[in-house]
């Protein structure tokens, strides 16, 4: 990876950002949905991926089942918002998806996705993760990557995350956002990491059903085997390991994929101000985490 200068965190709508998301924001805003788009919605590093890969294999494994050895993720599924250096911009790539239906990705909080896809009644799938796990991921993501804002020490950057100061804003208000919109828009399946990680089969089927797609069970079983986080964390068509601003000396894309690891990064004091923290800010909501299974 060729050294550059990371961005700036800057304000922007009302949350942080970085500039790799924001230099294509006309574009971004005035994206034509169609109907049978699908929208995979999440905070960093919640699973993405993982669930961008299982649709991809969900919808079009059949037809072609080379897709996911061939293709690169970022190409089947594309970052609606990113603007990257020596590539398409997401809004480009997006429109020119060949495949029925397109299948698109984005970290935009839910007051900033483009109006189109709810006037277009989209499907949108929301992936979300407990926020000690997001933040130790979102922490190794940040040292490994240099499209975004130099993360400091582990201690800062959970400052940080606590206060907000994150490329696409605070964890509690995107999170709790996409549960208020599911309570009025019937087209949001929500799922959580840690059901993932803890019955992939079982999430597999509610995904499946959300989707109107009846797929035969040992079908459904060929294609869990597929998405088991260490088989697509091998398969260098899905671990990023052909994109270039990623530094995989430091960490891998695709780390762990556990529940419960920030046991191994949060001190015992860093842990009750972080809980004090977190129950203030979910204290309105009626959404619940496990960050243990």
């Amino acid at each position: 990876m060729k050294p550059t200068s990371r961005p700036e965190l800057i304000d922007f709508k009302g949350i942080y950002m970085a500039h790799y998301f924001t230099d294509d924001w006309e574009n971004v805003q005035k994206f034509q949905a169609r109907p049978d788009d699908i929208l995979i919605a999440t905070y960093p590093k919640a699973g993405t991926t993982w669930v961008s890969s299982i649709l991809d294999l969900l919808f079009f494994h059949n037809i072609a089942p080379e897709r996911h050895t061939s293709l690169p993720i970022f190409e089947r599924v594309p970052f609606l918002e990113a603007v990257f250096p020596e590539m398409p911009t997401g809004v480009d790539l997006a429109d020119k998806l060949a495949t029925t239906p397109r299948l698109i990705k984005t970290h935009l909080p839910v007051q900033l996705v483009p109006k189109s896809f709810w006037e277009q009644n989209c499907k949108v799938v929301y992936i979300a993760r407990n926020a000690k796990d997001s933040a130790v991921s979102y922490f190794h993501f940040s040292c490994m990557v240099d499209l975004l804002p130099d993360p400091g020490t582990w201690n800062d950057f959970l400052q940080n995350f606590m206060d907000g100061k994150m490329v696409f804003g605070p964890w509690y208000d995107h999170v709790c956002g996409y549960w208020e919109k599911k309570q009025t828009y019937t087209n949001l399946h929500y799922m959580f990491f840690e059901d993932i990680v803890k019955n992939t089969r079982h999430e597999v089927e509610q995904l499946s059903s959300f989707l109107g797609l009846s797929t035969q069970a040992e079908e459904r079983e060929k294609l869990t085997k597929f998405v088991h986080f260490d088989a697509m964390k091998q398969n260098s068509m899905a671990n990023y390991s052909t994109f270039k601003r990623m530094d995989f000396k430091i960490s891998p894309f695709m780390r762990k994929g556990k529940v419960g690891d920030w046991k191994n990064y949060f001190s015992v004091a860093q842990n009750e101000q972080f809980d004090a923290h977190y129950w203030e800010k979910m204290k309105n909501t009626t959404l619940q985490f496990h960050t243990e299974i």
